[in-house]
């Protein structure tokens, strides 16, 4: 299998904005319909979705359901993974009841191991967990805080427990399109048996390219967002990337 490009639509008061750094201050407005975003990108081509309530990740509990819903229903048919504000093996089980084929655990993963490990056990290969680090150190509640622990001692935490993808986002590149933490990610991705997806500064083709020649390597996937809603990356042109690249085996 070659690179799974992750189109992400981040959600804030309903809307489709991409942040910087994670700060919510720094929120750019893309789009009044999160809906119609979805339809857009799953009439690119793209595979899967990447959903992300930041209102929830901040408050620790979901803000944006019907936002969600409404995407679910724009898009059938597309499988999404979906992250913020989900801390109860109650909230993962109504998620996937709707419909969202992956559940994306964060801050949770570090401050209720035993919860997101068991949602890992309970739903194998249906969970993800989102590892956001700066500085290399594992940071919770929307990046808010950072903590002391490396991300690498987190998703070895993981590796026995039945999740489906660790997703590792370089907070201090997320939104500044200053290009993919190659080095970090693929160090992390060499150190656990768990597949990983990169996120954070991706800005170019040639981070497409930079990623898909190590994929045999366990990055399995790319999480791309404010370049694709500035026109810096374009989909067809990705898309056509990371398929014509030889698989890896």
């Amino acid at each position: 299998m070659g690179l799974t490009l992750y189109p992400a639509i981040d959600l804030k008061a309903g809307q489709v904005v991409r942040l910087k750094r994670g700060d919510m201050r720094e929120a750019t407005v893309y789009s009044a319909d999160p809906a119609a975003q979805a339809r857009l990108f799953a009439g690119a081509g793209f595979r899967w979705l990447h959903v992300v309530d930041l209102d929830g990740a901040f408050a620790g509990r979901p803000a944006n359901a019907s936002a969600v819903q409404a995407i679910l229903a724009a898009t059938p048919g597309l499988p999404v993974q979906l992250g913020g504000g989900i801390r109860s093996m109650g909230a993962v089980e109504g998620w996937l009841d709707q419909g969202v084929k992956r559940v994306i655990l964060g801050s949770a993963a570090l401050k209720d191991p035993q919860f997101a490990l068991a949602a890992c056990r309970a739903w194998p290969g249906q969970i993800a967990v989102g590892i956001d680090a700066r500085g290399g150190m594992v940071a919770t509640e929307g990046w808010a805080d950072i903590s002391t622990m490396t991300a690498g001692d987190l998703a070895r935490r993981f590796e026995d427990a039945g999740a489906a993808a660790i997703i590792y986002t370089d907070i201090d590149r997320d939104g500044m399109l200053g290009g993919v933490n190659l080095e970090a990610t693929l160090a992390l991705a060499r150190s656990v048996r768990v597949p990983v997806i990169a996120s954070g500064g991706v800005a170019s083709l040639n981070d497409l390219a930079s990623l898909t020649a190590v994929t045999g390597e366990g990055i399995e996937g790319v999480i791309i967002g404010r370049a694709l809603y500035d026109g810096r990356i374009d989909p067809a042109k990705a898309l056509a990337l990371v398929s014509a690249a030889p698989a890896k085996g």
